[in-house]
């Protein structure tokens, strides 16, 4: 498990660790803190502690005495970077160093049968720290970030030799620790009561679960020197691919606009399914005109213009028909078989077809 520094990881395994207590036995290997610090979070946190073993060890060899005599279930190695193995020279945290701890941890849970979670630092691009072979050894990767300013975070998955990697967990760190949000789209639509224009609404898929996230545009002239493509929580490269996109197949040029457009909340979005709502912010926002608050769109935009259907797309419409919505502009081919109570669909099979749905909508009072 990785994250940025203060991001929970620590925090959540020792819950984890503590609500596993009374049904496995459970190791906690801290190099980092001393007992008194992690008796202190526990206190902190509320949490029973009773059952739980918890040693401040540094070295591998000792880790391995202590799985011996304990015979735990789960061992918790908060962190990678600090251990070492007494039989290399190098210093602690080294390439050297990280790769020989971890592949004796990872031969221990081998051998034993012991399931064995390694805490790793990350570096200032947010990727894992140390040897990339770290990654190779390890049976599954987990990511927690935590936007900045942000008490939310998102646990994802971005390897697993035992399962599928895409499952999202969100959670709310509070003074009691980490809460797990039951319904996530409803934190990153906290909208305001008047619309303005360049927003928009899509239902994007993380995991196994809808997730509705506000999507907001912000075209103004250049202010000199060439046009900005800015985008924040999705892919930049392809924000200026659909700005081409519009003018090749809808002849609408904003070649001397800057366009910034970005996700509320700090969400990343990674898939293609809001495509179409990033071009809608842009047009509302270009043209000044707030679109309906009960609007939803997705659908992904090909090079030829084409609006391309998206995973999912029932329950998508039935995520956004549970939260409020009542009109949704989706790829034709995602359109349900049989009419969703609540929620008027729009169904579209190009983007001039969808700009045309948007021109006819009311706009937001």
């Amino acid at each position: 498990m990785g994250g940025d520094p203060g991001a929970g990881k620590s925090t959540l395994l020792l819950q984890v660790s503590t609500a596993l207590g009374g049904d496995a036995r459970v190791l906690y290997v801290s190099g980092e803190e001393s007992l008194e610090q992690i008796a202190d979070r526990a206190r902190r946190l509320e949490l029973a502690a009773d059952d739980l073993t918890v040693a401040s060890e540094v070295t591998v060899e000792r880790v391995a005495e202590l799985v011996q005599s304990e015979q735990p279930a789960l061992v918790i190695v908060d962190s990678i970077q600090v251990m070492q193995v007494q039989t290399s020279e190098s210093l602690p945290g080294s390439v050297t160093q990280v790769r020989e701890s971890a592949a004796e941890l990872v031969r221990l849970a081998k051998q034993t049968g012991v399931a064995v979670v390694l805490v790793g630092h990350v570096t200032k691009e947010g990727n894992l720290a140390g040897p990339k072979v770290l990654e190779h050894m390890i049976d599954c990767f987990m990511m927690l970030d935590a936007p900045p300013g942000s008490r939310y975070r998102t646990l994802r998955g971005l390897k697993n030799r035992f399962g599928a990697v895409n499952e999202l967990g969100v959670f709310a760190m509070t003074d009691v620790g980490m809460k797990e949000v039951s319904n996530p789209s409803a934190i990153f639509l906290q909208r305001p009561k008047e619309m303005a224009p360049g927003s928009v609404v899509t239902v994007t898929w993380e995991g196994t679960r809808p997730l509705l996230v506000e999507i907001q545009a912000l075209v103004d002239d250049v202010q000199g020197g060439y046009p900005r493509r800015v985008a924040v929580g999705l892919d930049a490269q392809r924000l200026a691919m659909h700005l081409a996109v519009l003018h090749r197949h809808c002849g609408l040029s904003l070649a001397d606009q800057d366009v910034f457009a970005n996700v509320v909340g700090g969400v990343r979005i990674g898939e293609t399914g809001a495509d179409l709502a990033l071009l809608a912010a842009a047009m509302s926002s270009f043209k000044n005109r707030a679109l309906p608050r009960d609007l939803v769109v997705f659908g992904e935009l090909g090079l030829t213009g084409e609006v391309r259907p998206v995973p999912n797309g029932q329950d998508r419409l039935r995520e956004a028909q549970k939260h409020g919505f009542t009109r949704a502009i989706l790829p034709r081919a995602n359109r349900p078989r049989e009419a969703i109570a609540g929620i008027e669909t729009h169904p579209v099979a190009s983007l001039a077809q969808a700009l045309g749905v948007i021109n006819e909508l009311p706009a937001d009072p």
